[in-house]
C-alpha cells in the first residue's frame, strides 16, 4: 500500500515528488511509501527549449530537463520508488483505498496526485466525470483540466499542473506540484500547517 502515487513523469509531478521526497526526515513523513509513474513520452517538455524559467540556465532543453530530473530524485531521496515505462488507465476505489491500474500492473494507494498534462486524449477510467474545458487555455487548442477546488478534485484525489488547470509555464507547473505536496505534508502532520526547506543554517 502506498501512501501517496503520482501519475506522471512531467514538471508539476516531479515537483511535487521533489518536495514529498525533502520531508522523508520529519516524524509524520518518516515511514511514508511514495511513488511516481514516470511516463514522460508525452510530456510536453519532450519538444521545450527554456529561457525564461527562473533557475534554469538559458538554453536548457526541456528533455534534458526530464531526464535530469529523475535522476535527481533517485538520488537524493532513492525512497520513491519510480515506476517507468508504465500508462496508467484506471482508478477506483475511495479514500483512504484507491486501485490504480496500468497497462502491466496494479497497486493500491491511499492518495492519488495527477499530472500528465491537458490534452483531449486524457483518458483514465474512475475520472472521465470530473472533465471539463480548459479555463485557461485557447478554445481552439480544446485542452480539458479536471474540476478541482484547490488542487483537490475529491477527497484522496489532487490535480497538478496544466490538468489542474493552470497556463503551461514550467515555474507555473513547478509550483502546482509543490503546493499539493505541502497539501499532503499538512495532511500527514495531522492538519498543522507545515512545507519542506533544506538550509544552510
Amino acid at each position: 500500500m502506498f501512501d501517496v502515487l503520482i501519475i506522471g513523469g512531467g514538471v508539476s509531478s516531479m515537483s511535487c515528488a521533489l518536495v514529498l521526497g525533502s520531508a522523508q526526515n520529519k516524524p509524520f513523513a518518516i515511514d511514508k511509501k511514495i511513488g511516481v509513474f514516470t511516463h514522460q513520452k508525452n510530456s510536453s517538455l519532450q519538444e521545450a527549449l527554456f529561457n525564461n524559467a527562473y533557475g534554469i540556465a538559458p538554453g536548457k532543453l526541456g528533455s534534458e530537463l526530464l531526464s535530469e530530473s529523475t535522476e535527481h530524485l533517485s538520488q537524493a531521496y532513492p525512497h520513491i520508488e519510480q515506476i517507468p515505462n508504465e500508462k496508467v488507465i484506471k482508478i477506483e476505489g475511495e479514500y483512504p483505498e484507491f486501485l490504480v491500474s496500468t497497462n502491466r500492473s496494479s497497486y493500491k494507494t491511499k492518495m492519488v496526485v495527477v499530472g500528465i498534462g491537458s490534452a483531449n486524449t486524457f483518458a483514465i477510467e474512475g475520472l472521465m466525470q470530473y472533465i471539463e474545458p480548459h479555463k485557461k487555455a485557447l478554445p481552439e487548442k480544446q485542452r480539458i483540466q479536471l474540476k478541482n477546488i484547490d488542487h483537490k478534485v475529491a477527497e484522496g484525489i489532487y490535480v497538478i499542473g496544466t490538468l489542474a488547470g493552470w497556463r503551461s509555464q514550467l515555474a507555473i507547473a513547478a509550483g502546482s506540484g509543490a503546493a499539493v505536496a505541502t497539501d499532503i505534508l499538512t495532511i500527514w502532520n495531522n492538519g498543522v500547517q507545515t512545507h519542506a526547506h533544506d538550509s544552510t543554517r
